[in-house]
């Protein structure tokens, strides 16, 4: 009785398209203005909160603490509106608290799902590693990615990728290149991933920003980190391309982030 009721909670908090927005909202921001405690969010900063994503491992979620529904809202392009993404790079410091060691920044990714890839109707940004392929491809592909966005191969599945030079994102506000990528970009934003990578250039520290209508963002990454692990071995998904049943077969168990 107890695990047909927990599976039956599950599948109730999975059917609310508004659960993320009322955690964060109801509870995270509520309790840190009366208590001073994230609780249950890990942090609570200027306009968005940083929650532990309930597949667990070392994924995380910002999200944002006013209103907006995704990639398509036109708040993300607002002028003064917060750098979402370089405050998700921020809160990358979580991922090493789960896997218990250091991980290089050419190991992290940020992902954020298309409109069609997403259960939840509040902006979410994905705080995980990069998939070991996926980190493996863009390295290979690092010396060939411009400050002008260029088609590129990554693992298997082309994306629009442009290079950003920098510790930090700082001004670089990914939602921005995206919209100023396509003449219709503001009108057809809610059918892009967008993701961005941490990397390590020859010229220094910074970023490989991707982007694409093939693939939900979200798949680029790995809760386990496995390649952040010194053991080259242990990262089983390294080298591999992901094909269309994998990917649907991925869609079908996820828990609606």
């Amino acid at each position: 009785m107890l695990i047909a009721g927990a599976l039956l909670s599950v599948r109730a908090l999975c059917s609310n398209r508004d659960a993320l927005r009322q955690i964060v909202q109801d509870e995270c921001v509520v309790h840190w203005a009366q208590q001073h405690s994230a609780s249950p969010c890990e942090r609570v900063g200027a306009g968005y909160a940083v929650l532990a994503d309930r597949k667990g491992g070392a994924h995380f979620l910002l999200i944002p603490t006013r209103t907006m529904s995704g990639i398509e809202s036109p708040e993300v392009l607002e002028p003064g509106a917060p750098n979402y993404f370089d405050a998700a790079w921020q809160a990358r410091d979580r991922i090493v608290a789960v896997v218990g060691h250091g991980v290089p920044r050419s190991a992290v990714g940020l992902a954020l799902n298309p409109k069609h890839a997403r259960t939840q109707d509040q902006l979410h940004i994905h705080i995980e590693c990069l998939r070991a392929d996926v980190a493996a491809s863009l390295q290979s592909n690092s010396e060939r990615i411009a400050g002008a966005w260029s088609r590129i191969e990554v693992a298997g599945w082309h994306f629009d990728a442009l290079r950003i030079m920098g510790e930090d994102l700082g001004a670089s506000n990914p939602f921005r290149l995206l919209a100023d990528r396509f003449p219709d970009a503001k009108e057809t934003l809610q059918d892009y991933s967008l993701i961005v990578a941490g990397m390590q250039f020859k010229e220094g520290p910074g970023f490989i920003v991707l982007t694409g209508t093939g693939l939900p963002g979200e798949l680029l990454l790995d809760s386990t980190c496995a390649a952040a692990r010194s053991d080259p071995v242990a990262a089983p998904r390294a080298q591999r391309r992901m094909v269309p049943a994998e990917i649907a077969a991925n869609k079908a168990v996820s828990t609606g982030t």
